[in-house]
């Protein structure tokens, strides 16, 4: 039976058709990694990378043609760049190494990510109230949801409409001051994104190219927890200008995000600072504070590891009743010290940026 789906979805993508080469999509060999669950279709288009910007129509025209397959609940496609052949290698320019040239996001002066070595610690919390406190500060910015597989960014933003299109580009949606791009604004919450590493690759590079960004001062990455495909898809194909990794106070935390400052460190990514979460817990009826994980594991941390401890943050029931219904707290409640918080890591962290890029390069040469 199963197969018997699969089938017919295969024969109603065999229906569309590549303009430029007038061949089928399965005929050409550009599905890739179809998969079929419990009535959710995902699947990758892999195509020339050269040609990459033209072929959102294309995308969007196999996705509904696997909708329309009786049975099929959802349908979710995603562009992945093709690499030519050896034999062609002559007739292009050499290999860029990891991580230099062809860099996307031209136009975004600062790119940072927000990482965490393990899940729970309040990593996409945390990067959604620092992006809400850059844009509180008149910056441009933008929110990216590196996390394919656990997207959270569509809650937290209270944004749950799809994106539109302009000129076959992704136009971000717009909350709280900021650009935000997500995977759950793609698909139904509910879809669960059974995909190998090369089509969440594949997505995010739609999210970074595909997407009309525009001229930004910063652009915030929420990563995926851990040390995986997103990470290196990141320190690659952006130019990233650091990462905030963000931790509880318990060692088994601590433990992690020392990989993930290892992980940075090996990619030539700077690791602008670590941030204590969830440091301390503040009672809602009497606010008396309690150091439910322990306290200051971070700080310490970032001693020995040699880097700045940014600031630590609490764990207060307010912080998470607004993420949930869409209201991050420094924009909800600006005047309370948690918001407070939040900017002045944010203030640090622009400051860091900016003092980065004003630094000269290299020796300089005095000439008396």
């Amino acid at each position: 039976m199963a197969e018997t789906f699969e089938a017919r979805i295969r024969a109603a993508l065999a229906t569309v058709s590549d303009p430029a080469t007038g061949r089928d999509i399965i005929a050409a060999g550009m599905v890739q990694g179809l998969s079929v669950r419990d009535g959710m279709v995902q699947f990758a288009l892999e195509v020339p990378r050269a040609r990459a910007a033209e072929m959102e129509p294309l995308r969007a025209a196999a996705e509904r043609a696997a909708a329309a397959v009786p049975g099929v609940l959802s349908a979710t496609a995603v562009l992945t760049a093709h690499r030519e052949a050896a034999a062609e290698a002559p007739k292009r320019a050499p290999a860029t190494p990891p991580g230099q040239g062809q860099m996307l996001l031209p136009e975004v002066r600062f790119i940072v990510a927000v990482a965490s070595g393990k899940g729970g610690v309040g990593k996409s919390t945390t990067a959604v109230n620092l992006a809400v406190a850059l844009a509180a500060q008149g910056l441009r910015t933008g929110l990216l949801d590196a996390d394919i597989y656990g997207p959270s960014l569509p809650m937290m933003l209270g944004a749950h409409e799809k994106p539109r299109t302009e000129a076959s580009r992704i136009i971000p949606l717009s909350r709280w001051g900021l650009k935000a791009m997500s995977i759950g604004f793609l698909v139904d919450a509910e879809t669960p994104m059974i995909w190998r590493g090369p089509m969440v690759m594949g997505a995010l590079e739609q999210m970074m190219g595909q997407v009309a960004w525009g001229a930004l001062d910063i652009l915030v990455v929420d990563m995926p927890p851990g040390t995986g495909d997103a990470q290196l898809t990141m320190s690659q194909r952006v130019p990233l200008a650091g990462a905030v990794i963000v931790s509880t106070p318990q060692d088994v935390a601590l433990l992690d995000a020392r990989r993930g400052i290892r992980m940075f460190e090996k990619v030539k990514v700077p690791v602008l600072g670590l941030i204590e979460n969830m440091s301390y817990f503040c009672c809602p009826n009497c606010n008396h504070r309690t150091e439910i994980f322990g306290h200051g594991g971070a700080r310490a941390e970032a001693a020995r590891m040699g880097t700045e401890f940014l600031g630590e943050l609490p764990l207060k029931l307010e912080i998470r009743e607004l993420a949930d219904a869409g209201t991050p707290i420094v924009a909800a409640r600006p005047d309370s010290p948690e918001a407070a918080s939040y900017r002045t890591i944010a203030a640090r962290l622009w400051a860091k940026l900016t003092e980065a890029a004003a630094a000269p390069v290299g020796p300089r040469i005095v000439i008396e």
